[in-house]
């Protein structure tokens, strides 16, 4: 991708980016059903829409976009260089958005758990974080 896209190219290229069934939302869902594990998909009856939705057990996992979420990785921390404070409000609300949803899956009794979209492909102890999470 080039540093800078006219704004309809960048509108174009944000158009195809997947809120559901992403890759990495892909990968991890693999590896827990490969683990034995069943779970419903993007329940909305739940605060934020959860990706996997464990219901015996009151537990839902988010499996979050670097970009889109802020998180503090070197993909994460990198905004584009065009209209720098659109996005930088927009991930700001997202931050503000799934503080509050998690505020409320807690208060209804569910527990959360969130997966980075790079430690999806990077963090070799996070299948041994999400067992643990679904077993506590």
């Amino acid at each position: 991708m080039a540093d800078f896209m006219s704004p309809k190219q960048r509108s174009a290229h944000m158009a195809k980016i997947r809120s559901k069934d992403t890759k990495p939302e892909l990968i991890l869902r693999r590896k827990l059903h490969g683990e034995g594990y069943r779970y419903r998909l993007h329940d909305n009856s739940l605060p934020g829409k959860p990706d996997l939705v464990f219901p015996g057990r009151r537990k839902v996992i988010f499996v979050n976009g670097c970009f889109w979420h802020g998180h503090d990785c070197s993909v994460g921390r990198r905004l584009p260089k065009t209209n720098t404070d659109f996005w930088q409000a927009k991930r700001t609300r997202n931050q503000q958005r799934d503080h509050m949803q998690r505020l409320e899956l807690v208060s209804s009794q569910w527990q959360y758990l969130d997966v980075w979209e790079c430690e999806i492909s990077n963090d070799p102890t996070l299948l041994t974080r999400v067992r643990s999470f679904l077993l506590q």
